[in-house]
């Protein structure tokens, strides 16, 4: 079991959990993700690890409230355990000096973002990040993704903060006034797969994380499945960083809602237990 040593809330939905795992911070990279349990009888869901502290051995998760287990998650106090821990997993990013990197993160997309930015950073890259969200309230970690950027913009649907209008319109500027080399998009499908369009448009080499559709995280359930160049791959094993312009965004779309049903069923049991 692994303790929670810190919590903060970034919004009304999100939360910041620091948590006790030395073997994971030592070894953990950009773009790693773990897998997380809650209960001996309770789910796995895949987190990216956003940040490690090798000299206190903590690892920090950013959870979103959507299902029964990130609610569960996200209610954990400092002082608590979440009963399994595995990782690091997944294959890291591939980092290197490529020259000016666009990087778009969408919503809770910043957190596994992050890490990466800080690595390209490192690596001697000019930066440049379109951070969007529908509004003011649901940006996060803006600070820490100031410190890591040369160029940071803004993008809001409704306007209270930044720009007003959509991720791909802020990418578009950023675009027609800088030379990109390459370009990175993190966040919702949908938002991934018109950011993908968009740089296709521009012949920019573009990265895109599907970590959001594992289930099991070490490839024996298949449930990660996704077409990549018409071949099948496997998120959790064979990612979960892909080449943007290959992905089937319109397949995994189609997927990520296979289990609306059983995930909507859970949670209003798990609401009605909790009254």
């Amino acid at each position: 079991m692994n303790r929670i040593v810190e919590k903060i809330n970034l919004s009304e939905l999100v939360v910041k959990l620091s948590i006790e795992a030395p073997e994971i911070a030592k070894k953990r990279k950009a773009g790693h993700f773990v897998i997380v349990k809650i209960g001996k009888k309770g789910e796995r869901i895949p987190l990216t690890i956003s940040q490690a502290d090798e000299h206190s051995g903590t690892i920090t998760l950013i959870i979103q409230k959507v299902g029964t287990t990130s609610h569960k998650l996200a209610a954990l106090e400092p002082g608590d355990h979440v009963t399994d821990l595995v990782g690091p997993l997944g294959h890291a990013t591939h980092i290197e000096n490529k020259g000016t990197i666009l990087c778009a993160g969408g919503g809770v997309g910043i957190a596994p973002l992050l890490p990466i930015v800080e690595a390209l950073k490192e690596a001697g890259n000019k930066i440049i990040l379109v951070l969007g969200a529908r509004s003011k309230d649901l940006i996060i970690l803006e600070d820490e993704i100031r410190k890591v950027s040369d160029e940071v913009v803004i993008m809001t649907d409704d306007g209270s903060y930044g720009q007003k209008g959509l991720i791909t319109k802020g990418m578009e500027d950023v675009i027609m006034k800088n030379r990109i080399d390459l370009a990175y998009a993190i966040g919702p499908a949908i938002m991934m797969k018109y950011c993908s369009l968009l740089t296709k448009k521009h012949a920019i080499p573009t990265i895109a994380s599907l970590n959001t559709i594992m289930v099991d995280g070490t490839g024996m359930c298949g449930a990660c499945r996704v077409t990549v160049g018409n071949k099948t791959r496997f998120v959790c094993v064979d990612g979960p960083e892909f080449n943007a312009h290959e992905v089937d965004f319109d397949e995994l779309l189609m997927r990520l809602g296979a289990y609306k049903e059983e995930e909507y069923s859970s949670f209003k049991e798990y609401s009605q237990a909790i009254k």
